[in-house]
């Protein structure tokens, strides 16, 4: 069976599906996205991205369409004092951009692009063969079955891809609960970091001119014993034994609550299956790591998808997915969980917040720590050579043909570069067998004496080859094993 609805077709409009959708149809791939709720949600638990996030939207012309954005300079480990500037350009990310809103953005832009986005389906039943995958979901109008050549789980903690697809989710169930609420009518001190007595622990946000959201833990509270949300009696309950302040003559506007089970999928890939964001990995939601890392996933993952579709893509490129990204979910799922022990453990952990005390001093650490929970530190296997292989690219200015521009510009499309800053001719010979697939830009910095390295950039913004000084030596090897094969013989 080999008639196909489309290429792509993606469980979840969250913003890992959203962003997934639009990074495909930047490259022309036909995609459809499935989501199981009639409409989108309104409530956001998000309320926020990390540093490396603000950067991916900003490489796809995304961030003007979010309006003024607030960036937080300063903020926590584990409830330790944490400045992000220790690093250049360091900031935690953003803050007050509800998830939302945040999907509103992906969806205009996806949709915009040409994406598919069908609504009120469930999925309910997936088989795979070596040429694709046959997906069935449940719709008011009976079921639907759907063939696409991939199939990619953005579908959240609860993942029917996932179990459908047979991958192991491995990890820890929950101990602990955090209830949270969001309200008008009542006036509580703002705690944007948190606030931690032997009852427990509270946050607690603006949320626009008029509504609050209060975030409890009560401490020997456990976990409730079903999956519904807690009425906001409840909430308000917590909140004024932890507290000692009364919420209950609030009018409530919405009531949630997350605990800390930590699992992570033990592969993103089964076959023509994938998976990403919360589907792949699930951890306490300190930090807004949550979007930040699904949004990273389908950054990596869909360009190499494009690949594959399009035939050049070079052999095991699509399993370079799963050894980039598993580490970076497994980083994620450690620190929240060492955050969880530093912030909300009790008496028996003030030993370790001590030691993390001392040590968060060293500026080693400290930097270990901010790259860590920004995403501004991840590096992927390059291959030997320059230190800088693997690693993201900053924004920088550029100047090309007498226009000034920015690397992040040049991103947009989404498709990968040969950024020239040395007018190098053989340079440009040797990258135009791939011109089918890889743009060449000659640039200059306008700072005359910054140093000026002409690098390979994947379309994620990853260096995928470096050279200091011009030459062209290991840029097709780069190429090929990026990118594929040559159009014609070097």
């Amino acid at each position: 069976m080999n008639t196909f609805d489309t290429d792509v077709l993606i469980v979840g409009a969250g913003p890992s599906g959203l962003m997934l959708a639009g990074e495909l149809r930047l490259a022309g791939i036909p995609v459809v996205v499935l989501d199981r709720l009639p409409e989108p949600m309104r409530q956001s638990r998000a309320l926020g991205f990390s540093a490396r996030t603000l950067e991916e939207f900003a490489q796809r012309g995304l961030l003007t369409k979010f309006g003024e954005l607030e960036t937080i300079p300063i903020g926590h480990f584990g409830g330790l004092p944490l400045d992000y500037r220790i690093i250049e350009g360091g900031n935690f990310g953003v803050r007050g951009v509800p998830q939302s809103f945040t999907e509103k953005v992906l969806a205009e832009w996806a949709l915009g692009l040409g994406a598919d986005l069908r609504r009120a389906h469930e999925v309910v039943g997936l088989e795979q063969d070596e040429d694709g995958v046959t997906v069935e979901a449940a719709t008011e109008a009976g079921p639907v079955r759907l063939r696409a050549r991939y199939v990619v789980g953005c579908d959240g903690a609860r993942s029917a891809v996932r179990k459908l697809s047979g991958i192991d989710f491995v990890g820890t169930d929950a101990t602990m609960e955090m209830k949270m609420a969001d309200f008008t009518g009542v006036r509580v001190p703002i705690r944007p970091t948190g606030q931690v007595g032997e009852a427990g622990m509270v946050v607690v946000l603006p949320l626009g001119p008029e509504a609050i959201r209060v975030v409890v833990f009560e401490r020997g509270a456990g976990v409730r014993p079903t999956q519904e949300p807690p009425t906001f009696e409840e909430v308000a309950d917590a909140f004024q034994r932890v507290t000692g302040e009364d919420i209950h003559a609030a009018r409530p506007l919405w009531t949630s609550y997350f605990t800390d089970a930590s699992r992570h999928a033990a592969d993103y890939r089964k076959g023509r299956v994938f998976l990403a964001g919360d589907a792949a990995h699930i951890h306490l939601p300190i930090g807004a790591q949550g979007i930040s890392a699904g949004v990273g996933d389908v950054v990596n993952l869909g360009w190499k998808l494009a690949a594959a579709l399009k035939g050049y893509a070079p052999a095991g490129l699509l399993d370079t997915y799963g050894s980039e990204r598993q580490p970076v979910g497994a980083g994620i799922v450690a620190n929240t969980l060492v955050q969880r022990s530093l912030y909300l453990g009790g008496p028996e952990m003030q030993a370790l917040r001590d030691v993390f005390a001392d040590l968060i001093t060293l500026e080693q650490v400290q930097r270990r720590l901010v790259g860590a929970v920004t995403g501004l530190d991840i590096v992927y296997d390059a291959g030997e050579g320059h230190p800088l292989l693997g690693r993201r690219l900053p924004e920088q200015d550029l100047v090309v043909a007498d226009a000034k521009t920015t690397t992040f510009e040049l991103l947009t499309p989404g498709r990968p570069i040969l950024l020239d800053l040395h007018d190098n001719a053989q340079l440009r010979a040797t990258a135009a067998a791939w011109s089918d697939r890889v743009d060449t830009v000659t640039a200059t910095r306008p700072d005359p004496d910054a140093p000026a390295a002409s690098l390979l950039v994947r379309p994620d913004g990853y260096l995928a080859w470096v050279s200091p000084d011009g030459s062209p030596d290991g840029l097709s090897e780069a190429l090929t094993r990026w990118f594929g094969a040559p159009l014609t013989a070097a």
